[in-house]
C-alpha cells in the first residue's frame, strides 16, 4: 500500500507521538537531543517539543514529536513504547489522540523544509532548483545624484522570483512563484545595512518560490520491499 507525504506541515495523529514519563534529571535541551537522535532512525522528524509536567504530576518532562510519515510513525511507537531508550526508566509512547476535528487548510512548509524533506527521499543529487526570473520590483526612488544605494523614508523592498524545481530520475517538473516585500524605514540605517536587508528579500523571494513550486507535488513513497519513492504533480 502506498502512502502519500505532502510537502506539508504534518497535523495528522497518525504521524504524531506522545512520549511520558521522561527523567526529571536531564534538561529540556538535552532531552530534546536524546529524543531527536533516538526517533529521527525511524525517519524524517517534522518537530520535537518537550514540555515540563504539569504541577499536579511528578517531576519530568513528556514530548510531542510530528513525523512527516505514518509510517515511521508508527515504527517508532512499537520500537520505543516502554523501552528504555537514553534514560534508565521505560518512557511510554502512544500515537496522538484521535479528535473528529475540524478539518484545517493544510499549511506550506517553508523553503528550507522542503528541501530537507525532498533530500531524505530523493537524495541531495536527486533534485534540482532552476531560477526562471528574479526580479527587484523595489518602490525606491532614485536621489538626484543618482545614489539608488539609500532607500528614501517609508519605501519598501520588492523582489520577484520565480523558478522551476527539476527530478530528473522521474522525469517530473514544477513550477513556483515568490513575491516578498521588506519595509525600509529610515534613510540613517546606511547603504550597508540597505545592501543587507535587499539580500535577504531576495533570498526570501527565491525560497517562497521554491515552496510553491513543491506545494504541487506529492510524494508516493511504495511498500519498503519495492523500496521506490516518486513524486507526482498535484493537480496538473
Amino acid at each position: 500500500m502506498a502512502e502519500l507525504v505532502p510537502f506539508a506541515v504534518p497535523t495528522d495523529s497518525d504521524k504524531t507521538l506522545l512520549v511520558w514519563e521522561l527523567s526529571s534529571g536531564p534538561t529540556a535541551e538535552a532531552l530534546h537531543h536524546s529524543l531527536f537522535t533516538a526517533f529521527s532512525q525511524f525517519g524524517l522528524l517534522y518537530s520535537v517539543r518537550v514540555f515540563p509536567n504539569a504541577a499536579v504530576a511528578q517531576p519530568g518532562f513528556y514530548a510531542v514529536i510530528k513525523f512527516y510519515s505514518a509510517r515511521a510513525a508508527h515504527r517508532a511507537q512499537k520500537a520505543c513504547d516502554r523501552k528504555l531508550l537514553f534514560q534508565t526508566s521505560p518512557v511510554k509512547v502512544h500515537l496522538g489522540t484521535r479528535h473528529k476535528a475540524v478539518q484545517h487548510q493544510a499549511l506550506p512548509l517553508n523553503g528550507s523544509q522542503c528541501q530537507e524533506l525532498a533530500n531524505y527521499y530523493f537524495g541531495f543529487n536527486g533534485w534540482s532548483k532552476r531560477i526562471i526570473k528574479l526580479q527587484e520590483l523595489s518602490d525606491l526612488e532614485e536621489r538626484e545624484n543618482g545614489d539608488t544605494m539609500v532607500p528614501l523614508p517609508k519605501r519598501s523592498l520588492k523582489f520577484f522570483c520565480a523558478l522551476e524545481v527539476v527530478l530528473p530520475s522521474y522525469d517530473c517538473k514544477s513550477t513556483g512563484i515568490g513575491l516578498v516585500e521588506e519595509p525600509v524605514n529610515k534613510m540613517e540605517e546606511g547603504p550597508l545595512s540597505f545592501l543587507m536587508k535587499r539580500k535577504t528579500a531576495q533570498k526570501l523571494a527565491i525560497q517562497k518560490a521554491l515552496s510553491n513550486a513543491f506545494q504541487k507535488l506529492l510524494i508516493v513513497v511504495l511498500d519498503q520491499l519495492l523500496s521506490l519513492e516518486a513524486a507526482w504533480p498535484r493537480g496538473e
